[in-house]
């Protein structure tokens, strides 16, 4: 079991303890990813649909992780706290070549704080895995906050600078 805690900006500013997001991974015994994550919920506005998949996730509340293989192919796992997921495996940066990838996914807010628990199919995870970062978005307009669990280089947040991200072992 690994956890993670996202507790910069983007860019590298020490964010305080309430807006932190905490995230654990774990393998099950027949391989698939179990994750756990525990964010505080900002009350940004829910997508109008239905929870299940939802295009254009990343517009709203979301904590997003990137499974990235050593052939630099990637998985991007976003997920919503009233329910919303969406999993796109990409080639290479922004060349998505799967979006409709299926997850397990729940989620609850309770007290100020939104809980969602997933489970990636080992078939969707590309491998075998080289890095990985996750992140957390909220807020509206010139509010929006984009964090990170390790902060990425230039003048605007872009969470597809895969080279950037920390080399992992995830015991893949």
């Amino acid at each position: 079991m690994t956890t993670y805690t996202i507790e910069h900006t983007w860019e590298g500013q020490k964010i305080e303890a309430h807006e932190q997001v905490h995230l654990t991974l774990d393998r099950t015994d027949d391989g698939d990813w179990a994750l756990v994550i525990d964010a505080p919920h900002h009350g940004d506005p829910a997508p109008s649909g239905p929870p299940g998949r939802l295009w254009r996730l990343w517009q709203y509340e979301v904590v997003e992780l990137f499974f990235v293989a050593e052939d630099g192919s990637y998985l991007e796992a976003e997920f919503g706290p009233h329910g919303h997921h969406l999993l796109m495996g990409l080639s290479s940066p922004r060349e998505i070549v799967a979006h409709d990838l299926p997850v397990a996914y729940e989620a609850s807010v309770e007290n100020g704080r939104w809980t969602g628990r997933a489970c990636l199919s080992k078939d969707v995870v590309p491998g075998p895995l080289a890095r990985f970062n996750c992140f957390a978005i909220h807020g509206v307009g010139d509010a929006r906050r984009y964090l990170a669990w390790s902060s990425l280089p230039g003048d605007k947040p872009d969470f597809h600078q895969i080279d950037c991200f920390p080399e992992v072992s995830l015991g893949d």
